[in-house]
Order: C-alpha cells, then structure tokens, then sequence
C-alpha cells in the first residue's frame, strides 16, 4: 500500500532579474508529492538533470543537485497545495511543472 503523503507547490518568488538566479532559467511553478515542505524542495531538485548526467562538466561524480534553484528559500516558496487533483498516496515525485527537457527521472526511488 502506497504512503500518504502531501502535495506541494514551489512558486519563483524572486524577480527574474535577481541576481540569485545566477543566470539560471526559472523553471517556474512545480507542483510535487513529498513528505514535507523541505521532502518537496529535495524531490523537485532530484528531478532536475544533473551536470553528471550530460557531457558537461563538473563530471566524475560530483553532483550539484545541492546548487538547485529548488533548494534556495529566496528563490522558491513552498506551499501545501490543494490535493484534489492527485491522489495523496504514492511516490515522492514531481506531479507537473518541468517539462522533460528538465526532468531526469519522473519518479525517486524509495528506499
């Protein structure tokens, strides 16, 4: 039986203009299924691709999920959101908002 969970949604409140962004593309408003408002921030930034995963550097197994725009407080508020589109239950995964271009995996593996 699947776990109850929340659904949240990141929502961009920095100006497109700031500085933070690092000249980042804001993905814009993501909705996701976690356990918690920070679950949602690591489940949104776990679906992002990462520098390992393209022909980019830095390579060799250095991540850098932790500089995702997802986890920066500044950047993305974290709301619980109505959850009558989606079931509660299920696994911790990005519902909508990335397009597949962004997106590496649509679904974190439980452990």
């Amino acid at each position: 039986m699947p776990t109850e969970r929340g659904i949240f949604r990141l929502v961009p409140t920095a100006d497109p203009g700031d500085p933070r962004w690092l000249d980042r593309k804001c993905p814009g408003e993501v909705l996701v299924r976690a356990d918690s408002a920070a679950d949602a921030r690591i489940v949104a930034a776990m679906a992002e691709i990462d520098f390992p995963e393209t022909n980019a550097k830095p390579s060799h197994g250095v991540s850098t999920r932790f500089a995702s725009c997802f986890r920066d407080e500044k950047l993305y508020d974290v709301v619980v959101a109505p959850s009558a589109a989606f079931e509660l239950a299920g696994p911790r995964e990005v519902l909508s908002g990335l397009s597949e271009d962004d997106i590496h995996v649509l679904s974190i593996k439980e452990n």
